[in-house]
């Protein structure tokens, strides 16, 4: 017999439980709810018998909750016993019901401590959190252990069980995998965070989550089929600022997997997000707001949005949110604007073009300036919009010192709205510097469509005398569209250079053809044109015309 802190011993609960179930099959009353106690008592025996010596204060502290339980059986089998003393029905059946669900409770935790393993580990009261280098198995009883101490531990074991947790996902972040990989039940970690628990494990449990969400994907996974989703929303709406930003932080980790996304629905969680974003500091904005962008990749999701007024709440983070939340914002309001001609509408109703200027003009970020400009080609598919773009000289003096500035993506983008909108001769005049870099990005085979936008937006231009005059003074650049005319070089399909070349002689000017014929584009058209490029024969038709033209009106001498 092994004697335990305060006295209690396995040996005397076990025959306690043997004398309970040896005595009670004598109670002729209630002999149903007798027979299931018999049977629970029983299953005690066996797993406390399996008991190896160990002074785990998990086993210590679960031992000395037995004893009153059995003690209270003994109490309730004297009263269905005595016949002078009959106990009311009632009563007794209702007490006799408690007992039950508490002898239960005690093999499930006895059950749950016999499985972790951590009764056999050495003698060890408490496991020491192995190093990043310790072998699996040790790191895994460990966090069997921890997991252990959550479920069946006081309210001190947990919080301590939360500090080891904490300390092993910060320490060795390959932890997380194992955790949701592990035989370690995710679902007592978040029954933490719908139970009526203090703030300060609230927090430890909500900071355990957030990690573990923004880990890697089996662990992102493992918490949204355990069902977090819904206390982290009940803990957005209800919690401390700082609780909210670790919870919201989680809940866009989550979502960010489009197959949890469409989730926040179900939870009735849109209206949760939107006043966080509307309420809430720099940093659950920023959180919340990034929901919203992931949600809004799912068609249904975007109706849900629109009808609880989504965008002025996103433009409002546009103009006067933190560089995070604007960027999320723009995101957002992209995929919004490209999702259907009626967000366009709740958009441009909003005054969200306006907005969308503004924060172009004052974003140094180029995520955020890549999606204002995306959500604004969006909206130019609206005439009005289109041609408010295309007479405003500021906007496009900035998609021009983009395209000479900007990455590729915004210098793809800005190409697009160049080549797209109807823009005046003064403007067109006005960015003429911008030509040099359109040349290079018909040099670019990616991004997709990147060439021909460019080609197209160059075309536009040059219906301008002045910049087609500008374009062939350029060495380097008219180097370049010599070179992808080459029939040689597989740089570019050939139908864009032959449409600039097309371009530049259609104003018919002699400075101009000469400078090409000087090039050597003649060759490289006529060759173009015998393999029946698109184009290239009636280039060089102009290019010929123009050259005749130009010696019958020579002055001759005699």
């Amino acid at each position: 017999m092994h004697q335990l802190t305060g006295g209690t011993s396995t040996d005397r609960i076990v025959e306690q439980v043997r004398r309970l179930i040896a005595t009670s099959v004598a109670v002729s009353s209630f002999s149903s709810r007798w027979q299931s106690l018999r049977g629970k008592l029983g299953v005690l025996e066996s797993m406390l018998l399996e008991i190896p010596e160990s002074p785990n204060p998990l086993l210590t502290n679960l031992l000395k909750n037995i004893e009153p339980t059995l003690e209270r059986v003994w109490s309730l089998w004297c009263g269905c016993s005595d016949p002078s003393h009959p106990p009311g029905k009632l009563l007794m059946q209702s007490d006799l019901d408690m007992a039950s669900g508490w002898l239960s409770k005690h093999n499930h935790d006895l059950d749950l401590l016999l499985r972790s393993g951590v009764l056999r580990h050495s003698n060890a009261i408490v496991l020491s959190q192995p190093s990043p280098h310790a072998s699996k198995e040790v790191q895994a009883l460990f966090v069997r252990d921890i997991f252990t101490r959550l479920q069946i531990g006081t309210p001190d074991f947990r919080k301590k069980a939360l500090d080891s947790l904490l300390r092993l996902l910060t320490d060795n972040p390959k932890a997380a995998l194992l955790v949701s990989t592990s035989q370690a039940d995710i679902g007592c970690l978040l029954a933490l965070l719908d139970s009526n628990v203090s703030s300060s494990t609230l927090e430890q449990a909500v900071s355990v989550v957030s990690i573990l969400a923004s880990a890697c994907d089996q662990s992102k996974k493992c918490l949204f089929e355990q069902g977090a989703l819904g206390p982290l929303l009940k803990i957005i709406e209800t919690a401390s600022m700082p609780i909210k930003e670790k919870a919201a932080m989680s809940v866009e980790c989550i979502t960010s997997d489009s197959d949890h996304a469409w989730a926040i629905s179900a939870y009735t969680g849109l209206p949760i997000l939107l006043q966080l974003c509307k309420s809430g500091s720099a940093l659950a904005q920023s959180y919340s707001v990034g929901v919203i962008k992931n949600v809004s990749t799912v068609e249904d999701i975007r109706f849900a949005l629109a009808e609880e007024g989504v965008v002025p709440v996103l433009l409002q983070l546009l103009v006067s949110g933190n560089a995070s939340a604007q960027e999320k914002a723009a995101n957002c309001i992209s995929i919004l604007s490209s999702s259907g001609e009626c967000f366009r509408q709740l958009l441009l109703g909003e005054d969200g073009l306006q907005s969308l200027l503004h924060c172009l003009g004052e974003s140094s970020s180029s995520v955020t300036l890549e999606h204002v400009l995306m959500a604004i080609y969006s909206l130019s598919a609206s005439d009005s919009v289109s041609r408010v773009l295309s007479s405003s000289s500021t906007f496009i003096l900035q998609i021009a010192e983009l395209l000479k500035q900007g990455n590729v993506m915004l210098q793809h983008i800005s190409a697009s709205l160049l080549s797209k909108l109807s823009i005046g001769e003064v403007n067109k005049r006005a960015v003429c510097g911008c030509m040099g870099s359109l040349v290079k990005l018909m040099e670019l085979a990616k991004p997709d469509s990147l060439q021909e936008v460019a080609a197209n937006a160059l075309v536009s231009l040059l219906t301008v005398r002045s910049n087609r005059k500008n374009l062939v003074k350029d060495e380097k650049s008219m180097m370049r569209l010599v070179h992808m005319l080459d029939p040689g070089s597989e740089l570019v399909s050939k139908k864009f250079p032959v449409a600039v070349m097309a371009a530049i002689m259609a104003g018919g000017s002699q400075s101009c053809r000469k400078r090409l014929l000087a090039a050597g584009v003649n060759a490289h058209l006529q060759r173009l044109s015998e393999m029946e490029v698109s184009g290239a024969k009636k280039a060089m038709q102009k290019l010929s015309v123009n050259r005749i033209k130009n010696i019958f009106t020579m002055p001759w001498r005699e």
